[in-house]
C-alpha cells in the first residue's frame, strides 16, 4: 500500500503540488487524474523519491521508502527513458537486472511480454528503430519485467493507437486484479473511467475530487438523459426543466431539474422528432472533470 499525506512541492515561487493526500491499496487500479500541468507527474516523482516533498510524507506499507522498496516498484515515466543505441532485449534485461531479477527469470518474462505486445520480431532491433508507440510499449514492459509489487504508470497511453490502447488497458486491469498496488496518471477521462476503481482529481496542484469512482459519480453527478433522435435538435434548447449539456446532430445529453423525469422529456418531444433511444445514465467522468475543473478555473480567474 502507498499512502500520500498532505504532500507539498514548490519550485521557486511556483506551487506545483499543495496538500495532496490519498491511499492506493493492492487490488484495483488507482487513478491520479487531472489536466496537463496539474501536478500529476510531480506527485509521482515525490512518491518515487525523485523529488523530496517540501512538507508531508509518503509511506510504503506504513514506512518511508527504503532501498528494498525500490526493487519492489515498477515505474513508467511520462518521458522516454530508453538508451537508443542498444537492442530492445538488452535494454529490458539491463533494467530488470538492476531491479534484482535473475537473468533466467527476466528473460522468460521479457519474451512473454514482447510476444504479448506484438514486439517479438523487434527483440534484437535497436531502440532508435522503434516507432513512438513501440517505444511506449517497450518502456511499459521495462516497468514490469522484474515482476514488481507496486507499479506507477505516468500517462501510459501516450503515443498508442486504439488497438494498442485497448491492449494496454486490459493489461493494466489484469495487473490490478492481482495483489499489486497499481497507480496510473492520466488526463484522458475515458481511460480513467474504464480502468480505475478509485481516483483523486487534482488541478493546479490541489485536490478537487477524490474517492471510489462509483461514489464520486454519485456525489458529483446529476441525473442525465441521453436522447438519440432524428429531427431538429433545437427542440431541446427551449424545453422547460431541461438543460442541454452536450449536443450533437443526432443525440443530446440532458440534465433534468428536480421534478422532471425522462417521461416528461419523452412527452415533450412526442410527434415532433423521432426518438431512436432514450437512456437514463450517470454522468461520465469526463463531464464531472469538465464541470469541477472548469468551475475551479473560473473562480481562480475571478479571484
Amino acid at each position: 500500500m502507498v499512502e500520500v499525506r498532505n504532500i507539498r512541492k514548490t519550485f521557486g515561487e511556483t506551487v506545483a503540488v499543495e496538500s495532496v493526500s490519498f491511499r492506493a491499496s493492492p487490488g484495483g487500479v488507482f487513478g491520479l487524474i487531472g489536466p496537463n500541468g496539474a501536478g500529476k507527474s510531480t506527485t509521482i516523482r515525490m512518491i518515487m523519491n525523485i523529488f523530496r516533498p517540501d512538507s508531508g510524507e509518503v509511506l510504503f506499507d506504513g514506512h518511508p521508502i527504503t532501498e528494498h522498496d525500490k526493487n519492489r516498484i515498477g515505474y513508467l515515466p511520462e518521458e522516454r527513458g530508453l538508451y537508443k543505441t542498444v537492442t530492445v532485449n538488452e535494454m529490458l534485461m539491463y533494467l530488470a537486472r538492476l531491479k534484482g531479477a535473475s537473468a533466467a527469470v527476466a528473460q522468460k518474462r521479457i519474451d512473454e511480454w514482447l510476444e504479448r505486445f506484438g514486439l517479438a520480431a523487434w527483440q534484437h532491433r535497436k531502440i532508435d528503430e522503434l516507432s513512438k508507440g513501440m517505444s511506449q510499449k517497450v518502456q511499459f514492459i521495462a516497468s514490469i519485467a522484474h515482476d514488481p509489487e507496486i507499479v506507477f504508470f505516468d500517462e501510459p497511453f501516450s503515443g498508442l493507437d486504439p488497438v494498442s490502447s485497448d491492449l494496454m488497458r486490459d493489461t493494466i486491469l489484469e495487473l490490478g486484479r492481482t495483489n499489486r498496488t497499481v497507480l496510473i496518471s492520466t488526463h484522458i477521462m475515458e481511460h480513467a473511467e474504464k480502468i480505475c476503481s478509485d481516483i483523486v482529481l487534482i488541478d493546479r496542484g490541489r485536490e478537487i475530487v477524490s474517492g471510489p469512482l462509483k461514489s464520486v459519480k454519485e456525489e458529483y453527478g446529476h441525473r442525465s438523459v441521453i436522447v438519440e433522435f432524428d429531427g431538429d435538435r433545437s427542440i431541446f434548447d427551449a424545453m422547460a426543466g431541461v438543460r442541454v449539456i452536450a449536443g450533437y446532430p443526432r443525440y443530446v445529453e440532458l440534465r433534468l431539474d428536480e421534478g422532471f423525469s425522462p417521461d416528461t422529456v419523452l412527452a415533450s418531444v412526442a410527434g415532433r422528432i423521432s426518438v431512436q433511444r432514450l437512456e437514463v445514465t450517470t454522468p461520465t467522468l469526463h463531464r464531472i472533470f469538465v464541470e469541477q475543473v472548469g468551475r475551479d478555473a473560473v473562480s481562480h480567474e475571478l479571484s
